[in-house]
C-alpha cells in the first residue's frame, strides 16, 4: 500500500492540487480544517492530526506535505511570527507522535517561496546555490521556516524536501489574498473593474500552473525515497517552469484568451519596493524531474477564467 499522506493546508491552491495528485496515485489522504486565525486551537488540531497520521501509518513509512501559509508579501510581522510559532509547534508534535520505537521514518515536504527568498538576490537566473536575500518580512519568515524544517530533519532523521515555488496560479486560488496577478487580471475581466499593476511591464516572473506544481511536488517527494538520499537530509529544490515571462507578455496572453484587452491601471504601492524586477529560475537539483511538458500560459489562463466564471455563476460573486 502507498504511504499515508497528511496534507496540511489542503484547502489552499497548492494543497488542493497536491491532495488530488496523491489521490490519483492511490494514497490514503489525511486532511483537516485548521483554525489558523486562532493559534492555540490550530496547535491543538495539528497535534491531533499528527497522532492520527501515526495511527494510520501503524509503524509504516508516512508522508507530510506542508502546503499551508497564509502570509503574503504585505503581511504584518506579528502575523508572520504567529504563523511561524504555529509551524514550530506542529513540528514538535510531529516529532513526538511519529518518531521513536515502533515508528518508521517518513518524508516531509515544505512549501517555500522562491520569490520571497530571492527577491533581493543578484545575478538571475537563480539556482538552489544562489545567495538568498529577502526584501520583505515575508521572505525572512520563509527562510526561518526552512531552517526550522532542516533542524527537524536532522533531529528526527526525516528526509525533507524544501520546495521554493515560483509564481503559482490556476483554478481555486483564494481571491481574498492580495497575490496572484493572473487571478487579479481574470477577476478584472469578469467583473469589468480595472486591475491595478504596481510593477513595470518588463518585470519577469515564472508562472507555474497548479497541476504542474502538484505533480512536481509528488514526484519530488517520491525522489526523497531514493537510495542516494540519507535519512535526515533537507533538500532544497526550486519548483518552476524555468521559463520567465514579462508582465507585458502575460497581459498579451490574457488578451488572447479574453478576446479583448485586459483592464489594467498602472499605479504605485509601498509593496513595489520589495518586488524583484527579474525572478528567472533555474533548478540544478534533481534536474531530471524538470524534463516535462509544462502547461502553456494561455491554456492555464483559460482554465482559470473558466473556474472563476463558474464560481461567479454558482455564488453570485467573486
Amino acid at each position: 500500500m502507498p504511504d499515508p499522506v497528511w496534507v496540511v493546508g489542503a484547502g489552499g491552491l497548492l494543497g488542493t492540487g497536491v491532495v488530488d495528485e496523491f489521490r490519483r496515485r492511490g494514497h490514503d489522504i489525511l486532511t483537516s480544517r485548521v483554525p489558523w486565525a486562532r493559534p492555540q486551537e490550530a496547535k491543538a488540531v495539528l497535534h491531533d492530526d499528527a497522532l492520527q497520521l501515526a495511527a494510520r501509518a501503524a509503524g509504516q513509512p508516512w508522508i507530510i506535505a506542508w502546503c499551508a501559509g497564509a502570509g503574503v508579501t504585505g503581511s504584518s510581522q506579528q502575523d508572520l511570527d504567529t504563523e511561524l510559532e504555529v509551524f514550530g509547534s506542529a513540528l514538535a508534535s510531529i516529532a513526538k507522535a511519529l518518531h521513536g520505537p515502533g515508528h518508521a521514518l517518513g518524508r516531509m515536504f515544505l512549501a517555500s517561496s522562491a520569490g520571497g527568498v530571492y527577491a533581493g538576490s543578484p545575478c538571475p537566473p537563480f539556482t538552489e546555490a544562489s545567495p538568498v536575500h529577502p526584501l520583505a518580512p515575508y521572505g525572512v519568515a520563509k527562510l526561518a521556516a526552512e531552517r526550522l524544517t532542516a533542524d527537524f530533519a536532522a533531529a528526527s532523521e526525516t528526509s525533507v524536501l524544501i520546495g521554493r515555488i515560483a509564481n503559482l496560479y490556476g483554478p481555486g486560488q483564494n481571491l481574498a489574498k492580495p497575490q496572484g496577478l493572473i487571478s487579479v487580471l481574470v477577476k478584472a475581466h469578469l467583473t469589468g473593474q480595472p486591475a491595478s499593476v504596481y510593477v513595470s511591464l518588463d518585470t519577469l516572473r515564472d508562472y507555474l500552473y497548479i497541476d504542474d506544481a502538484a505533480r512536481l511536488v509528488a514526484d519530488s517527494i517520491d525522489r526523497l525515497a531514493g537510495p542516494d538520499v540519507a535519512s535526515g537530509s533537507a533538500i532544497i529544490k526550486i519548483l518552476a517552469t524555468q521559463r520567465a515571462d514579462t508582465i507585458g507578455a502575460l497581459v498579451g496572453a490574457c488578451r488572447m484568451v479574453f478576446k479583448q484587452r485586459p483592464r489594467i491601471v498602472l499605479g504605485a504601492s509601498p509593496h513595489a519596493k520589495v518586488q524583484a524586477h527579474d525572478l528567472r529560475m533555474k533548478s540544478v537539483v534533481w534536474p531530471e524531474l524538470d524534463r516535462r511538458t509544462f502547461t502553456p500560459l494561455a491554456v492555464g489562463i483559460d482554465a482559470t477564467v473558466r473556474d472563476m466564471a463558474g464560481r461567479r455563476n454558482r455564488d453570485g460573486r467573486l
